[in-house]
């Protein structure tokens, strides 16, 4: 149950029958940061205060007469010039917990997006080479938002765009033919822009080990396929082990062979926004806010990077969907303005796009930066990380902190076996909770919802944050912000040690142990539920 949308309304009820004007929405409710200071807090009195003209003290003890009429209530306090501080009936903070236990696995859901259909698209990383760290946190990120908007009640596809055309797919083609020739004993003449990676040595290899000398004089189409295929291979493998799949993997060479770049520039065409000048194409983008007009085709015929990327949106929205989520690298916040631009120019609402950028991370090693991969003396790989503290380790420390901020990924940290690391720290919480419950089966000592003698504050304090889930799964899909649920499901495992510190769970008194299995029973189940959201596997014993 929503407890906290159950005070809201019962402070609206009576403020309506106060015969006040007041507006629904304008109700906020806390939750104080001293539990002295009750159980829920509300400065609508001070609101309010505004617009009658009144003393929002008188305002708020007339509140108080009111809402004090409901056996939800326990007792009201007003302090300073008008808070409303809130303690509630025990009993009926208690009734919620059978329903906790009930719903299992679904408890948190909320029905917050009613079906919208939302696109989130995200690693999209070009395949020319392997997935490196900075890529990691976007896809964390970008699995974690998709679990948790389908949680919250959206109709959530996951999309891979594959870049497999274009200049970058070329120089694949040439780096791995000329690694290739060299393997058979020729000189290399590798490309200005070519791969450098150990990867691409490997395909070569395989090349040679298949073909022996058969495929020199082979069109440089043969070599690009089959980079593609092999990167992409590794791709899906590194990103399957990191706990993220996809529901559409989109290919740039399908989106260009449906004709979707000519019938994109149509469109804009018609509408009179694409002019030339100086043998090249511009899109006038500067009609949509962007700073200066863009270019679509360069003075050598080719495409710019633009023209396929708003074909790809084009085809997006044809689609269907109501939302569309890109998350891109730090590096592409100046194409944001011209992305969106170009959206609005097709005829689409450009807010219906919204754009997260990733920023950097940083590996450290004994307080260090660590820079190079020992495997490739490039960039870290996903697989070197995955390799090194596991999968639930990366995925739970990316999601400790914000996209918008850098990020200081500490291995030393993500590898202790101690409550300074907070990954081991909620996971304890989980454990201990699966042992007692263990013991208790074995004891023949079954729950009990109707919570008659267990009356203390811990028990109630731990409910209460026990039913602030739902509000943060709420908060986390509307914000997009997927470490709210890491940051909330620390604190309750943190408030679970506390309690497990102070309250013997399993003791002689048989109605207190199964009252005291059902609080704990509560944390178990939403531990487990906040943890599957960022791809964590809640483990049962350590």
């Amino acid at each position: 149950m929503n407890i906290k949308i159950n005070v809201k309304e019962i402070i609206y009820e009576a403020i309506k029958n106060l015969n006040i004007d007041c507006d629904y929405n304008d109700i906020v409710i806390e939750v104080p940061k001293l539990r002295q200071n009750g159980d829920f807090s509300c400065v609508i009195a001070m609101k309010l205060a505004k617009t009658l003209k009144q003393n929002p003290r008188q305002i708020a003890e007339e509140i108080k007469r009111k809402i004090l009429n409901y056996n939800e209530i326990e007792k009201v306090e007003i302090a300073g010039p008008g808070f409303i501080n809130i303690f509630l009936n025990n009993k009926y903070v208690f009734s919620g917990i059978s329903k906790v236990i009930e719903e299992k696995d679904n408890y948190g859901k909320v029905n917050l997006g009613n079906g919208k259909k939302v696109n989130v698209e995200f690693v999209s990383a070009n395949p020319t080479g392997i997935l490196h760290l900075g890529t990691a946190r976007g896809a964390a990120y970008g699995m974690n938002l998709s679990n948790i908007l389908s949680f919250a009640g959206f109709n959530v596809t996951k999309e891979y765009y594959i870049n497999d055309a274009g200049n970058q797919i070329n120089n694949l083609g040439m780096s791995i033919k000329e690694r290739y020739k060299g393997l058979c004993g020729l000189e290399e003449n590798m490309p200005e822009d070519g791969y450098y990676g150990t990867e691409i040595v490997e395909i070569a290899k395989g090349i040679k080990e298949k073909y022996e000398h058969s495929k020199l004089n082979a069109d440089l189409s043969f070599f690009k396929e089959l980079g593609v295929d092999f990167l992409l291979g590794v791709i899906k493998k590194d990103l399957s082990d990191f706990g993220v799949t996809f529901d559409v993997w989109t290919s740039e060479k399908s989106i260009r062979t449906k004709g979707r770049i000519e019938e994109s520039l149509e469109i804009l065409n018609d509408k009179g926004l694409v002019y030339k000048k100086d043998d090249a194409t511009f899109l006038r983008t500067t009609v949509y806010g962007d700073d200066k007009d863009r270019v679509l085709i360069k003075t050598d015929g080719s495409y710019t990077y633009l023209v396929p990327d708003i074909a790809y949106h084009l085809d997006k929205f044809d689609r269907g969907f109501d939302e569309l989520v890109d998350v891109f690298g730090a590096d592409h916040h100046s194409y944001v303005s011209r992305l969106k631009a170009s959206i609005e120019a097709l005829g689409y609402d450009k807010n219906k796009l919204e754009v997260k950028l990733l920023q950097m991370v940083k590996l450290l090693r004994g307080g260090n930066v660590v820079k190079m991969s020992k495997r490739t003396g490039g960039n870290i790989t996903i697989r070197e990380l995955i390799d090194e503290i596991g999968k639930d380790a990366a995925r739970y420390f990316f999601a400790m902190r914000s996209l918008d901020g850098q990020m200081d990924f500490d291995i030393d940290l993500a590898l202790k076996k101690t409550n300074e690391n907070p990954l081991y720290y909620v996971e304890y919480a989980h454990a201990r909770i699966c042992s007692i419950l263990k013991d208790a089966k074995q004891r023949n000592i079954s729950f009990d919802n109707e919570i008659n003698v267990v009356n203390d504050e811990d028990s109630k304090a731990l409910i209460l944050k026990v039913y602030e889930f739902s509000d943060v799964v709420s908060s986390a899909a509307l914000k997009k912000e997927p470490h709210l649920i890491t940051n909330y499901v620390y604190e309750l495992a943190g408030m679970f040690h506390n309690y497990y510190g102070k309250h013997r769970i399993l003791t002689d008194d048989v109605c207190e142990s199964q009252e005291r299995l059902s609080i704990i029973k509560t944390v178990q189940i939403t531990i487990k539920n906040a943890l599957r959201l960022i791809g964590v596997k809640a483990i049962d014993k350590m």
